[in-house]
């Protein structure tokens, strides 16, 4: 059989079945014909796919998540996996969530059953991306990295290579871009900007690139539970934004604000008919825009960019997202200039953008006196259904909110043993700051009685050298090895 048959053969054993004769992968129009020729173009296009192929990676995750209820433990250990693709310097993309509290990572590439062992080399929760690296050189041999295309637009075709689950090998699913939104990624409170498509995304996708053409223009990474066919990308405008900026966070101006959309509070605020904006209402101190903005100040545009009374501001084609995308993609240290509306006069102030403010902590700490387990993180209370709530962003540098996780019962504390998840607000009637200035406030207590106020206003009195006294046998019970974590020792 001649070459050109061959690669016509192994053409239609690929992809029969599969893609309908009128389908486009990766830009690349294949069809199966009656004819053993095929056009140049043809065998092109299957050496371009195959290539794409092999720079789509299996990721195998071993972890182990920190245990927020027993801080001084972890979380079993669990497999998982997940997918990845190569970019230039030999590097490769993933999702945070995928290599997450990782004790081993292995990376397999399409067709291949070795494991090559891989880590971690930057990894950015607000984004929920990861760069890993490897330094076995024989991994990259044959691998050519991926490029990064532009956001694509409504109804464009896209297609989701990744390994979901219900099988070991690559996957390919495809569909259409079918909304273009902003929202917030979990676990940050980042609002980023996302595409929808109604191409099948399962665990598994996670961290797979989507390609149009042969571009990546978004990385899978959510999917909507309890509904059809909606699945969420990450644009390769974020991905772009994490690869090449020095810090993995995204800017925010770090302020809180309302929406302007009733009369009546306009007139109040002294807008005219043409204006339109939002209200500012608080502003947090970390922010450069601390010492510049006010509270009540109507922020009417950002870079020359009009902000829209619901606070929104046009992307392109009649596509809306929230006025964070004006400021969360630039870089840190670069100026934004906003004009805004104070007391009815007119003001431009050029404001430089800071990270946003993080407040998820991986490895919780914690401190334990007479059997309370005193933990600082992001956990303040525990919601339905097992899961947790967020803190607010903290007001001034070093602010913790400062909680009970669990009483660790004892004749001590055998009264309060129900008093779980509550924040604690003063010591001795000292506001408590973080968890090291809880810890300090106790170690410390030259009083015969130990006061701890509560978020509801209940009150915890122990007698404080007895308390002391018991937390050795209580640690030494529950088979607790210390009494607090490594950073509050530090």
């Amino acid at each position: 059989m001649s070459v050109r048959g061959q690669i016509n053969l192994l053409t239609n054993q690929i992809f029969t079945g599969v893609f309908s004769s009128s389908d486009s992968w990766f830009g690349c129009l294949i069809r199966p014909s009656s004819s053993s020729v095929v056009a140049e173009e043809t065998i092109d296009s299957v050496v371009t796919t195959e290539s794409l192929l092999n720079s789509v990676v299996k990721i195998i995750c071993f972890s182990r998540k920190p245990n927020h209820f027993c801080p001084w433990q972890n979380m079993p250990q669990r497999k998982s996996h997940g997918s990845g693709f190569v970019i230039s310097g030999k590097k490769i993309i993933t999702n945070a969530h995928v290599v997450a509290n990782n004790i081993l990572l292995q990376v397999i590439k399409h067709g291949s059953p070795k494991k090559y062992i891989a880590k971690v080399e930057k990894i950015g929760y607000e984004s929920d991306l990861a760069s890993l690296v490897i330094e076995n050189q024989e991994f990259w041999k044959d691998m050519n990295p991926l490029e990064l295309g532009d956001i694509p637009f409504l109804k464009d075709s896209v297609v989701v290579v990744g390994y979901p689950k219900g099988g070991e090998n690559i996957s390919i699913t495809k569909g259409v871009v079918s909304r273009i939104d902003s929202k917030q990624y979990f676990p940050s409170t980042t609002n980023l900007p996302v595409i929808q498509t109604d191409a099948a995304i399962n665990h598994g996708n996670s961290g797979g690139p989507v390609f149009i053409g042969n571009k990546v223009v978004g990385v899978a990474f959510q999917c909507l539970s309890n509904s059809n066919n909606i699945g969420y990308l990450i644009p390769s405008s974020v991905v772009k934004h994490f690869i090449t900026g020095q810090n993995v966070g995204f800017c925010s101006l770090n302020l809180s604000y309302q929406p302007m959309e009733d009369a009546k509070i306009r007139s109040h605020f002294k807008m005219n008919s043409k204006m339109t904006g939002v209200l500012v209402y608080s502003i947090n101190q970390h922010s450069d825009a601390h010492n510049i903005l006010k509270k009540y100040d109507i922020i009417l545009s950002i870079d020359g960019v009009a902000i829209e009374n619901d606070g929104t501001v046009i992307l392109r084609n009649r596509e809306r997202m929230t006025l964070d995308h004006l400021v969360s993609m630039k870089q840190l240290g670069e100026k934004t200039t906003l004009k805004v509306l104070r007391e009815g006069k007119m003001h431009k102030f050029s404001i430089t953008l800071r990270p946003v403010q993080k407040i998820v902590r991986n490895i919780p700490s914690y401190y334990i006196f007479a059997g309370f387990v005193f933990v600082s993180h992001t956990v303040i209370k525990q919601g339905s259904k097992g899961k947790f709530k967020y803190q607010i962003m903290p007001q001034k540098a070093g602010e913790e909110n400062v909680i009970i996780s669990q009483v660790l019962v004892d004749k001590t504390n055998v009264a309060y043993e129900m008093f779980k998840n509550l924040k604690v607000k003063r010591v001795n009637n000292v506001k408590v700051e973080n968890l090291k200035h809880l810890y300090q406030l106790i170690e410390k207590c030259c009083t015969k009685d130990l006061r701890l106020d509560l978020e509801d206003d209940r009150v915890i009195i122990l007698d404080y050298q007895s308390a002391k006294n018991s937390t050795s046998l209580i640690l030494e019970r529950h088979r607790v090895p210390w009494a607090m974590s490594k950073d509050l020792i530090d």
